[in-house]
């Protein structure tokens, strides 16, 4: 005999949500990152997340600001955007992914680097105040943060969540050390993923929408 669960998708969204909000202390959040950490946590259904986050204060104003002047939203890989819930964005939002243009893997090895970070150097026609929402790859972040370095225009928002075992701590611990004067959120250590770096920017889509 199967075990009685619920079925109505819209208690299920309900419940989850009220669960967050049962179990997690917010108020150490800034108020503007309320739904953002609560999709976070809804994403991995892990509620300790919220200790590790790092951001800027101005992150989640800044994003929503560009989005309202159709900001491009630059993703680095097709999970991150699949993730994107085009109703919650404008029409005219362009959602680029450059991981899977032809010329990438060449670009790689003449680098001498990963597809991932090969393919953030496809985004500097893009990237002026753009969003970037980086959920898989480090080393897709660690480059970002060298063409910053090397005088590249600025986004608008850094939305940092890559995972893994090599890099993806560093490299986030990179950008809450020295986010070049762009306002960021990341999760500090290895835990991130496609999801939880859509979900983030789902929760900043629905507050431009609304504010």
């Amino acid at each position: 005999m199967f075990l009685p669960y619920l079925k109505d998708p819209e208690a299920i969204y309900a419940a989850s949500f009220q669960t967050i909000g049962d179990e997690v202390d917010f108020s150490l959040l800034p108020e503007n990152l309320v739904s953002v950490a609560t999709r976070l946590i809804h994403a991995c259904g892990m509620i300790d997340v919220i200790d590790d986050l790092s951001y800027s204060s101005t992150v989640v104003q800044a994003a929503t600001t560009a989005l309202a002047n159709g900001a491009p939203v630059l993703v680095d890989c097709e999970m991150v955007k699949a993730g994107i819930i085009p109703r919650f964005l404008n029409p005219d939002t362009e959602v680029i992914c450059t991981l899977n243009r032809e010329d990438v893997p060449e670009l790689a090895r003449a680098s001498g680097t990963t597809r991932s970070a090969a393919a953030v150097d496809l985004w500097q026609p893009y990237l002026k105040d753009a969003i970037v929402v980086i959920g898989n790859a480090p080393t897709a972040l660690f480059r970002l943060l060298e063409l910053l370095a090397d005088g590249c225009p600025k986004p608008a928002a850094i939305l940092g969540f890559p995972v893994g075992f090599v890099g993806a701590a560093e490299s986030k611990q990179a950008l809450a050390t020295n986010p070049h004067n762009v306002p960021f959120i990341c999760l500090a250590g290895r835990r991130g993923g496609s999801a939880m770096a859509s979900g983030a920017f789902n929760a900043i889509a629905i507050e431009a929408m609304t504010s």
